[in-house]
């Protein structure tokens, strides 16, 4: 069981990340050391050739991240990002995209975990993330 639900990541943790929350990142799962999160298309994500832009997928990299590191530890605001490392695999297009996060280490004062962004409607991967939180 996870350390936190989904309604009190998306209703309490959210809104204090207001970039995510303003672009409508959710939380749809969370279980203990996995989190899944969907960041739905619009305009304001989209580059020039109608793609995603690689800053909005690194914000929801982030942020899923986030959240399943909050899955072990609970509800402690103040774990942050010490490093954040992308690869962007293919042109994801105009979709919703899910991160699916997983837990790869967890110590005593960093989590690391493994992201992979997925196109929704095809389920192709479009990016591979990971990062490095600092647990307080």
């Amino acid at each position: 069981m996870a350390a936190i639900s989904v309604e009190e990541f998306n209703v309490e943790f959210l809104p204090k990340v207001p970039m995510a929350f303003n672009i409508g990142i959710r939380a749809t799962q969370l279980v203990k050391n996995e989190a899944r999160l969907l960041m739905p298309f619009s305009d304001a994500l989209a580059r020039p050739v109608d793609t995603v832009s690689g800053p909005a997928l690194m914000t929801l990299a982030d942020v899923a991240a986030w959240a399943v590191v909050l899955t072990v530890i609970g509800r402690q605001e103040m774990a942050v990002t010490t490093s954040l490392t992308m690869n962007f695999l293919r042109m994801p297009g105009s979709a919703d995209i899910v991160a699916e996060a997983k837990i790869l280490k967890m110590g005593r004062r960093l989590a690391v975990s493994a992201i992979e962004l997925i196109r929704a409607d095809t389920d192709d991967l479009v990016a591979h993330a990971t990062a490095t939180y600092a647990i307080p």
